[in-house]
């Protein structure tokens, strides 16, 4: 008959757990369950009767491979549904927060929350996930101080549809603006840009240059494109000199 400690690894196996989530759940560390499915120890009995509760196991089976008659029977449907997941916590805390913990699965993962955040829903300093958000974001949607994502919000933020004081994406929404449809409350640059200094393809503003406009002669555009340039050289020089070369004038 199967030992505690092999009992303990199928029960951990069999919802898809490593040792440093079933670890996490109990508020223990990675090396005491590892020692406990080695059988070098046991838990204390508030332990087992968490393991209990948590696998919905009776203290009989768990400890004893066996049932008596007045022990519950053990619930299989806790056993029916298993899908991989992986949680990784580094024991190493800053600001309350661990180093580094990883969080990810295909059901109900636990958030990733750390200095270094990576999961299906990350929050830190650094945070790589589905959904993002911390000081650097990257992921599908992400919110943060640098945003990198399809949807990104974020002092700087980069995507398919940008939202932040500097937005660079296909739609982009932010004071400075870059992208296929650009709207910024001081300057936009792309395909339709809308803002008080604009240029595009097509480009509404106080000062605004539209390259598309039939009406403006080669001489008359560049000559457009270089006042526009100057007078946006005046608000924003890094901006201007940044995206310069790349839009002509």
């Amino acid at each position: 008959m199967a030992d505690f400690s092999q009992r303990l690894r199928e029960l951990r196996t069999g919802r898809g757990w490593s040792q440093e989530a079933l670890a996490h759940q109990l508020s223990v560390s990675r090396q005491a369950v590892q020692k406990w499915e080695a059988g070098t120890a046991r838990p204390d009995l508030d332990n087992l009767t968490a393991l209990s509760e948590l696998f919905h196991v009776s203290l009989d089976w768990l400890v004893l491979g066996r049932e008596t008659d007045d022990t519950p029977q053990r619930e299989p449907a806790a056993q029916t549904l298993s899908f991989p997941c992986y949680e990784y916590r580094s024991r190493i805390e800053l600001f309350g927060l661990p180093l580094v913990h990883i969080s990810f699965g295909l059901w109900r993962p636990r958030p990733a929350r750390g200095i270094f955040a990576v999961g299906n829903v990350a929050a830190g300093v650094v945070a790589v996930g589905g959904l993002a958000a911390g000081g650097l974001a990257f992921g599908g949607v992400s919110l943060g101080l640098l945003a990198l994502g399809g949807l990104a919000l974020g002092g700087i933020s980069i995507g398919g549809l940008a939202l932040g004081l500097f937005a660079l994406g296909g739609g982009a929404i932010g004071v400075w603006a870059v992208g296929g449809l650009a709207v910024g409350q001081t300057a936009a640059l792309g395909g339709a840009a809308f803002a008080p200094y604009a240029l595009g393809e097509s480009a509404s503003g106080a000062f605004a240059v539209s390259t598309g406009d039939p009406s403006l002669t080669e001489a008359e555009l560049q000559e457009r494109l270089r006042q526009f340039w100057q007078a946006l050289s005046q608000v924003a020089p890094w901006f201007a000199r940044l995206f310069r070369g790349l839009f002509g004038g």
